[in-house]
């Protein structure tokens, strides 16, 4: 998913940018192939805040919280020390009790990692749970449709 894919309608992608840091890197200055797990968590978890919603505040309000059941990553081209990247994040399926989103990370609109995440909604005790009507309504808008 390019910036030119994220104008298409049929549901907003967020966006989040971000640096590449020293310690993001290995001994080579290329990024660490799991950080972009890390990025892409950062990613879903602003994604999140832009609604209006907070992992805290949904373990407080609903006994929500949210763990990766599944993750694919397609790793295409590195990023380097002090790159400005963008991981883009649009969801595709909207579950009872989870949630599926495709995650780009590009850099200068350059596909470097395309991932596949489905999320599973747990309670306190980690057991599956619904997601409220709320929460529902809350990410709809970065549902992509059609």
């Amino acid at each position: 998913m390019t910036r030119a894919e994220a104008a298409v309608p049929g549901g907003e992608v967020h966006v989040f940018p971000m640096r590449v840091y020293y310690e993001d890197t290995d001994a080579a200055g290329i990024v660490y192939y799991a950080n972009y797990l890390k990025f892409a968590e950062r990613s879903r978890t602003e994604m999140l805040r832009a609604v209006g919603l907070t992992n805290p505040g949904l373990r407080a309000s609903a006994d929500l919280g949210f763990i990766v059941r599944r993750c694919h990553a397609d790793f295409r081209e590195p990023a380097r020390l002090d790159d400005q990247l963008e991981v883009l994040t649009r969801i595709t399926r909207l579950g009872g009790a989870s949630i599926e989103a495709e995650q780009r990370v590009t850099r200068a609109g350059d596909e470097l990692v395309r991932m596949d995440v489905k999320v599973a909604c747990v309670n306190a005790k980690g057991r599956p749970t619904r997601m409220s009507g709320s929460v529902r309504a809350a990410l709809a808008p970065y549902l992509r449709t059609g």
